[in-house]
Parts: structure tokens; C-alpha cells; sequence
């Protein structure tokens, strides 16, 4: 099969599993919520904006790409600001051909303002609502729900999760935590995830991006993680097939994560930026998905990376010479991973993905 081209790729229905709401917000947004709260930014013309936040991402460092969030977290600290930044993610994931997304964000970063934790879930809630409302009225209709975050280096991961289970008949589908890797291990956050586990909620857990196997280790052996954030450096226990002949041999975790079928949450622009891989062409989702590993593809920060999950998937058939087939694949991998109920999942996947790649010649 031929490769699709970037307006075939932008027709084909897509599934993000892993998207940060602060990082997704549109330039014009951060510059206009900006002066309203009073928040000095490093630039102020929207499109000198956008330049900016993709160049301070470019530092092949996760400490600096996470420094940049500083500004869109600071212009998200009342109800409206939070409503409107959810609404115009959800319609801009749906003018990208999404079709269901699960978006996270730390409530514990949206307070500042006033604003108790509940009140930041709805607030969301509410934006997620209407950005739906939008997308069906324009004729892109879109599934998003909620994934709340506890941020590692802080100590109300188990205040989060207990929120999470409070609103999960509201929106929210599961958990997550972010942050800073090293220094800040999965298990010092093991009372949340026996409480989230108890509670029979799903959770996924950023590892295995800045971090290595040990981290990978510890959130599904230690922590129970539902699926992995990023996990690409899970190729670090995959050696051989450097030569033509040469067998491809997997170590005891990398087998373990692909026989359980553990979903990667892969995101490989930002995999780029923040130093995890050199570059899109040296990128392991190309072995892990030859490797029939469970991949899944992600943009992460949209902002911050300057990119769209049409702009990964073009990267990804360009780097790897994937064709529809491939991009239906990893499109049915992540509805299959997704914290939506089993039959809900079936229905996007039986009545929306799968004839909406048939009508673009996939099979």
C-alpha cells in the first residue's frame, strides 16, 4: 500500500491517549488570558509566542521543556480561563480528526486563584462539554474525558486520586503522574495506587521517558500501572537486529510488557525534545511496533512540540514508510487501551474507526 498523504492523514480518524491540557493551549489564548491575569509573558505576539515555546522546548532537557509550562498553567487559574482552554482543546482536537481523546492535567496547579479542586474538575468538565457540543455541530464529533494528575514531586498524590474516584461517574476515567523522573520514583506514591487499585479505577503512570528500565519496573511491578506514559526507553532491555539475520532478543521485562500487552503511551516529537531519542527516524516506536509490542501514538504538549497527532503520524510514515494500515493499527491499539467501558470502546472502534479507514482504502 502506498503512503498516505497529509490530508489523508488528517481525515483518518485518530484516538490520543496521552495529552496534557496545559500544554495543548493555542498561542492567542496564552497571550489573551495572559494580560487579564496580569502574567508577563517572554513575548506577546501570538505567533512569536508559539516560536518561543517550541524553541525553549528544543533543549533536549525534560527539566527546561517543563520549565515552559509555567506561563500556560499561570493564565489557568479561574473557571472561565479553565472552560475555555477545554472547550478549544476538545474543537481542535476534533478539526484534527480525533475521535476520542483522553486529556490529563494536575487540578493541584489550578488553585491559585481561589478555586478548590472540585471546582477546577468541573470547570473542565464543563469545557469538555461544550467543546463536544461544538465538534458534533461542525460535524467532527468527539469523545474527550478526564485524566487527573498528581504531580511526583508533591505529596497530595493520594488527595488526587481519592478526586478522581469522586468524579469518574463525571467525566474522569483514570489517574496519572507526572513530573520530573529522576529523583522522584513511582513507589513514593504506592498508598494512591493500593487506594486507586481498591477502588477498582484505572491509572496510567509517566515512566520510562528521562528515567530508564528501573522506572518502567517500578510502576507496573511495584505501583500496578494500567498502561505506561511514554515508556519508550523500554527498548533499553531489547537487543540484537542491528544485522540482517541477527535474532531480536527481548529481556525479562521488555517480554513481560509485550506478552501482558502493557499499552506505551509513545510521544515521539516530545521523546525528541526532551533528549529521550536523538530523532523521529531513530525513534524505537519503529522496532517496538515491528515488534508488535502494544504502541500507541501521542502528542503530549501540542504546544510546546508545535504539533497535532496529523503531524505525528505524517513524521511516523515519513520516518518509517507506515501506510493506513499501520496508522488503523496503532488508531485500534489505543481505543483498545483507552479507560473507557468495554462496550464503549467497541462502538468507536466497530463504528467509527474502522469504516472511517475503509473509506480511505485502508485493508
Amino acid at each position: 500500500m502506498t503512503q498516505p498523504d497529509r490530508a489523508t492523514v488528517r481525515r483518518a480518524p485518530k484516538v490520543l491517549l496521552h495529552d496534557h491540557l496545559d500544554g495543548g493551549l493555542r498561542p492567542g489564548t496564552v497571550a489573551d488570558l495572559a494580560q487579564g491575569a496580569g502574567h508577563t509573558l517572554p513575548v506577546a505576539d501570538p505567533a512569536d509566542l508559539a516560536a518561543w515555546f517550541r524553541d525553549a522546548s528544543d533543549s533536549g532537557s525534560l527539566e527546561r521543556y517543563l520549565e515552559t509550562f509555567q506561563h500556560t498553567v499561570a493564565v489557568m487559574q479561574s473557571a472561565e480561563n479553565l472552560q475555555r482552554v477545554a472547550r478549544e482543546c476538545v474543537e481542535d482536537l476534533a478539526a484534527d480528526g480525533v475521535v476520542y481523546a483522553e486529556v490529563r492535567y494536575a487540578p493541584e496547579q489550578h488553585v491559585e486563584g481561589g478555586l478548590d479542586l472540585d471546582e477546577v474538575v468541573d470547570a473542565v468538565r464543563r469545557g469538555f462539554a461544550e467543546g463536544e457540543e461544538a465538534a458534533r455541530a461542525a460535524g467532527t464529533p468527539i469523545v474527550v474525558r478526564q485524566l487527573l494528575t498528581a504531580m511526583r514531586h508533591q505529596a497530595r498524590s493520594r488527595e488526587i486520586a481519592e478526586l478522581a474516584v469522586a468524579h469518574r461517574d463525571d467525566g474522569v476515567v483514570g489517574f496519572d503522574i507526572a513530573g520530573a523522573e529522576a529523583g522522584y520514583p513511582p513507589t513514593r506514591h504506592l498508598d494512591a495506587f493500593e487506594y486507586l487499585q481498591r477502588e477498582n479505577a484505572h491509572f496510567t503512570i509517566h515512566a520510562g521517558e528521562a528515567f530508564g528500565l528501573p522506572s518502567i519496573w517500578e510502576a507496573l511491578q511495584w505501583c500496578g500501572a494500567d498502561r505506561l506514559g511514554h515508556g519508550v526507553r523500554i527498548v533499553d532491555d531489547i537487543s540484537g537486529g542491528s544485522s540482517e539475520g541477527e535474532p531480536v532478543v527481548l529481556g525479562r521485562l521488555a517480554s513481560y510488557v509485550r506478552d501482558k500487552r502493557v499499552p506505551l503511551e509513545l510521544c515521539p516529537t516530545s521523546n525528541v525534545q526532551t533528549g529521550a531519542v536523538t530523532s523521529i527516524a531513530e525513534h524505537p516506536i519503529g522496532l517496538l511496533a515491528r515488534l508488535r509490542f502494544r504502541v500507541t501514538v501521542n502528542t503530549d504538549n501540542r504546544l510546546m512540540s508545535g504539533t497535532s497527532m496529523t503531524e505525528e503520524m505524517v513524521a511516523l510514515v515519513e520516518a518509517f514508510d507506515w501506510d493506513l494500515d499501520d496508522l488503523q493499527w496503532v488508531t485500534v491499539n489505543a481505543m483498545k487501551s483507552a479507560f473507557l467501558p468495554f462496550d464503549e470502546r467497541l462502538a468507536l472502534i466497530d463504528d467509527v474507526i474502522k469504516p472511517g479507514y475503509d473509506a480511505l482504502g485502508a485493508g
